[in-house]
């Protein structure tokens, strides 16, 4: 089953930016090592050698300014994608998200009393099908196709906070409070 060594279903635009950026940077990588081993193979196979060539400003201009184009063009999406991830523009609902050893507290702040506790379920309840490490008790419930923002911390140790099917991941950091937004496009269990 190709699913297993793949993404998860993309469920957020920015999963799919994501995605997306994956394909287009192994599309790149194999130009390279297309073009680079092309190029190897070339030269190991010819018999013909310039003892006497001093210099080749042409060969030495291209090998550095194609480098430079080449990672531009993989810094430029990269670099869009980082400023979506990172922006969070009139939250429809705001979490608030603690990290404990073990397990998550949850407040909803738009709502009174609404507080949860999440424990992951150990690897010995996990029905097939589950994500192994990402299966909790009390899963917080979002609304589709808003967007949500969460204000995550630690009480105690360093924590990472993920959702892959949205592409979300942040650390909760004691002492720190970190903000991260997403919208889900889809209904579904993530």
């Amino acid at each position: 089953n190709w699913g297993q060594i793949m993404f998860q279903d993309a469920a957020s635009s920015v999963m799919f930016q994501l995605i997306s950026f994956h394909d287009h940077t192994l599309l790149v990588l194999t130009l390279v090592l297309t073009v680079v081993g092309y190029a190897l193979l070339i030269l190991m196979l010819n018999n013909h050698i310039n003892r006497y060539i001093l210099e080749a400003q042409t060969i030495e201009t291209v090998w550095t300014i194609l480098p430079a184009l080449i990672l531009l063009v993989l810094a430029l999406p990269s670099l869009r994608i980082l400023y979506v991830t990172d922006e969070v523009s009139q939250p429809s609902l705001t979490l608030k998200t603690v990290g404990h050893q073990w397990y998550w507290s949850y407040e909803y702040t738009d709502f009174t009393n609404v507080e949860m506790d999440s424990y992951m379920l150990p690897t010995t309840e996990l029905n097939p099908g589950d994500y192994r490490l990402l299966e909790v008790d009390n899963r917080i419930v979002v609304p589709m196709q808003l967007e949500i923002r969460m204000l995550i911390t630690a009480a105690d140790v360093i924590h990472s906070w993920t959702v892959p099917a949205l592409g979300v991941k942040v650390d909760a950091v004691p002492g720190r409070l970190n903000q991260i937004g997403f919208t889900t496009t889809q209904a579904g269990v993530f």
